[in-house]
């Protein structure tokens, strides 16, 4: 086999937890999947109308988590994390059977679902991978909220900043290259939000399973997790986990350069929405031979290393 091929993984993984927004108890099971398939979701506990396929044009709501909906109106929220590790690990195809609307939260990032896919370890076909490559820069704005996307000629690189009045978090920019630099600090970065807010949450309905077991909780200029930060860029980098698992709904792998400030899931998910408005603006690729991006070979030789 090649890493030029698509993957799955090597064999069925299970997790079970609960919804951060839902508070419901949830089994989420991940099968391999055949070539050319993508990354389908699918209620198993509805007997009907069951399938997802998380692709940009299916979310449905993006206020603090990505929820993707079919055309029945059958849901799943929450996927943000799983989708960002299937990106990092580089996996093409994959079936995500859950018993519940919403994907565990586990412990609020990334790092239980890379764990577990990296030891089970990929499957590779003879099929090559496609890659989309984004042709023009295309900019997004509402108010101080920014956004673009412009073309890279192998990579996928995320510059991220945020900015909060809160003394704790304040300013932080990272930059990550996605196919090549070590994600781990990534991966392992947990949801967070401000103390004041958690009532708020309550009253739109939102965050009731959330707890310190599964999010940072800030109080001015401290936080409630007696652990403390697992990196100093923590609240960034969680920023750059959920656009990883964003930019994923492209259904393909992505060459482009993004830079988003005081951004989110929604401002990622109308900029997808410029972008695939004009085919333009990208070109779906698939990659054989030599043609491959040196920076994908990289990484999938690390994968392969870790798996």
């Amino acid at each position: 086999m090649s890493v030029l091929s698509q993957t799955t993984l090597a064999k069925k993984i299970s997790f079970s937890g609960i919804g951060i927004h839902t508070g419901a108890p949830v089994n989420l099971n991940v099968l391999p999947s055949s070539p050319n398939s993508g990354i389908i979701f699918k209620r198993v506990d509805l007997p009907d109308n069951n399938i997802i396929i998380p692709n940009f044009e299916n979310v449905s709501e993006a206020t603090l988590c990505t929820t993707i909906s079919n055309q029945y109106g059958v849901k799943v929220s929450t996927i943000e994390h799983l989708m960002a590790a299937f990106l990092g690990l580089g996996i093409d195809n994959a079936i995500v059977e859950l018993d519940s609307q919403e994907v565990p939260i586990l412990d609020g990032s990334a790092k239980d679902f890379v764990k577990i896919l990296k030891k089970v370890g990929l499957k590779e076909s003879d099929i090559p991978i496609k890659l989309i490559k984004i042709n023009n820069l295309i900019e997004y704005q509402e108010g101080n909220k920014y956004i673009s996307l412009d073309k890279s000629n192998t990579t996928l690189e995320i510059e991220f900043e945020i900015n909060y009045e809160n003394k704790f978090i304040q300013k932080q920019i990272n930059k990550v290259n996605v196919f090549e630099d070590k994600l781990d600090d990534i991966f392992n970065s947990r949801t967070f939000c401000l103390y004041e807010d958690i009532e708020k949450l309550k009253k739109l309905g939102l965050g009731k399973g959330g707890s310190l077991e599964n999010a940072i909780v800030v109080q001015d200029d401290k936080i409630l997790n007696e652990s403390g930060l697992r990196n100093q860029n923590e609240f960034v980098n969680h920023k750059i986990l959920d656009c990883m698992g964003d930019l994923y709904l492209v259904g393909y792998r992505l060459i482009g350069s993004l830079k988003c400030r005081h951004g989110g899931h929604s401002l990622t998910n109308k900029l997808l929405r410029k972008i695939f408005s004009n085919n333009k603006n990208y070109s779906l690729l698939e990659i054989k031979g030599k043609s491959l991006p040196h920076s994908l070979i990289n990484n999938r030789h690390n994968l392969k290393s870790i798996a």
